[in-house]
Formats: structure tokens, sequence, C-alpha cells
């Protein structure tokens, strides 16, 4: 079996609602699709959400490498020598991760169905579900309230706030929001870079009675040493984000006790295997791993999906990121019941883009 063709195509679609964090607002998401076609006529498919300040990528920069450099060496390659095929590409780019994630998706995909099993499955989970965060953007508190109460109404248990604008609204926000939804629900903050540390302490120290899950990247990934120093006075877990990039980075954060939980998502490590290598060394470090997601599509939701449900180290989701997704051609790759995601038990990742 080997591979003979490729389809590359973008697609923008509209979110139902807009929202802003510490460095943007944003009201639309282009993702981009790729389709692997194999000579025994099974196919893959996987997506790329690139984003210039997560991954480093422009939707053009990514549609022109997958469409060049990618097309070029997966031809005539066999798809089952997935890691080799990777590791080429990855070899001709210093940066192009949700690029690698695509084509990881779509050859994982094309492995399950050749096993005509399940991608986590195939990976020998033992997890069926996963309980997955609902993220409110940076609003006014009366809005934020209004948004905690509609996510735990439709049966989330674990809700993520957004900040790092204006801490002192931060604080209003948590103990507002906490107040509002009780003690059963799951509260977290992710300041998206937006603390000095001072201000990150001052947030730990105000909202001590909301009792957080974790504070998820308070300071700019620029600089592990202001990270590691506000991690070094408390006892909330702190969370790496956009500071965790790289199996290299992943190693310097848990080498000098920067944090105490990494959040990987595939679109930024590159991809399925990239991810289930940083979760082997997270639980090699006792690191506690949360599986989340940038603006993208369901399949690519499924993608993190799987690797989630397959990861020992992983005990926490934030896959939500196609939920205000409108004109999703994906839109069922996953399902979400009360809260809870799971695949769609089909071979591979669990959708085909026809």
């Amino acid at each position: 079996m080997k591979i003979n063709g490729l389809d590359v195509w973008s697609i923008t679609m509209r979110l139902t609602e807009p929202y802003t964090i510490a460095y943007e607002s944003v009201d639309e998401a282009t993702n981009i699709f790729i389709r692997i076609k194999t000579g025994g006529g099974i196919v893959g498919y996987g997506c790329a959400a690139p984003d210039s300040e997560v991954t480093g990528e422009t939707t053009r920069s990514a549609s022109d490498f997958i469409d060049s450099a990618v097309r070029y060496h997966l031809m005539g390659k066999d798809p089952l020598e997935f890691r080799h095929i990777l590791d080429e590409i990855g070899r001709i780019t210093p940066r192009a991760p949700s690029c690698l994630a695509a084509v990881d998706m779509a050859l994982l995909d094309i492995l399950g169905k050749v096993a005509g099993l399940p991608l986590f499955r195939l990976l020998g989970s033992p997890r069926y579900r996963i309980a997955t965060s609902a993220t409110i953007g940076i609003l006014p508190t009366d809005q934020a309230i209004l948004r905690a109460r509609h996510w735990v109404g439709q049966g989330f248990t674990s809700l993520k706030i957004k900040g790092g604008i204006d801490v002192l609204m931060d604080i209003e926000r948590v103990l507002a929001v906490r107040e509002t939804v009780g003690e059963a629900i799951d509260l977290s903050l992710d300041a998206n870079q937006g603390y000095t540390p001072e201000q990150a302490m001052r947030f730990i120290r105000e909202t001590k009675k909301a009792r957080l899950a974790f504070l998820e990247q308070p300071t700019p990934r620029g600089d592990l040493e202001l990270m590691g120093y506000v991690s070094s006075l408390t006892d909330m877990p702190i969370m790496a984000d956009e500071s965790l990039l790289t199996l290299a980075d992943a190693a310097d954060i848990a080498r000098h006790g920067i944090a105490d939980m990494y959040n990987v998502k595939i679109m930024k490590v590159g991809g399925i295997i990239a991810s289930a290598e940083i979760g082997a060394l997270a639980r090699a470090f006792g690191i506690g791993v949360m599986t989340g997601c940038t603006d993208e599509a369901a399949i690519g939701i499924a993608a993190g999906l799987h690797f989630a449900l397959a990861t020992p180290a992983v005990i926490l989701a934030d896959l939500d990121g196609h939920l205000p997704l409108v004109g999703d051609p994906s839109s069922g790759a996953v399902i979400l019941d009360g809260g809870w995601l799971s695949p769609t038990g089909s071979p591979g990742l669990g959708f085909d883009l026809d």
C-alpha cells in the first residue's frame, strides 16, 4: 500500500461566540484540511489550525508548506511507516507544528482503518471518554457569570476562565463565578502570559478561597525563570502552555521545576506521536498533563481526544475548541454528552471528510 494522492483545502469558520484573551480577540478560525489517499483505497484525514501566536504559522505559510514540501515527501511512501515519514518532514522545517499534526493525524487515521480499530483502542486505552472543561473568555463579571451558568446547565463540571489583562478584574470574576457555581465545579484561570510575577502572586493570594485547580501560563513564555519563580512561591499548581512547544521544552520545564502541569496541544507540538512523547516524559517526572486545543475543527479535537484517552499522564482535558465553529465539515467527529467527550467508535480517528 502506497500513498498516491493528497488533497488540501482551507475553510474559514465563523465563531458563534467571539472571545478575547490576553493578547488577541478572535471571531473566526481558518483550518486546513488534508486527505491522504492510498493505492489500497484507504483514506486518512487530518487538519491543521495554524496560529501565528501559538504555532508560528500563518494560513498561507502552512497551506504552501503542505501543498509543496509535504506533498513531495508523502508520494509513494508506505503510510504505515508513519514515524519515518514524520521525522523526514520534521527535518525540513524548524517550525511547522500544525502542518506536522495534520499529517500525523491522517497517517494514524489510515493505521486505525487498516487495523479496523478506533485509534484510542489501537493505542491500548482502557478509557472510553473524558470530561472536558468549557472556556469562558475575558468578559465583564456579569456576563462571565451568565456563561458559567450556561455551561454548568449543559452538564460541564469544569470551567476555565480567561484572564491576564486586568488582575483585579480577574480576581473579581473568579470569586463571583465560584460563588455562582458552587464547590462541585472545578475552576481554573488561564492568564495567557499576561501577568508579572507580582500580579500572579496577588491573584493567587486573593483567590485562595476559590480553590482553583491550577493557574495556566501566568508569565511571558520567553522567560521560564519568571514562571519558575511563581511556582516556587505557591502551592497552587502552575501549568505551562505557551512555554511548551517541543519535547526539549518539556524536558527543560521538568528538569528545573518550572511548572507542575503541562498543557499539551497537538497543534502546537506537532501531532499525536509528539504529544505521546511529552506525555511519557511528564509521567516520568510526575507532571500532570491536560490535553488542550486551539480553534480547531472537530476532527482535530478527535485527534486530541484519542491521545488523551491513550496517555496515562493525561488527567484533564480542555477540548472545546470546536464548539463555537460554524460550518465545520467534521462536525460529528466526537460525541459530547453532558461535558463528557467520547470518540465515535469508528476505525481510525472515527470520521470521514467526504
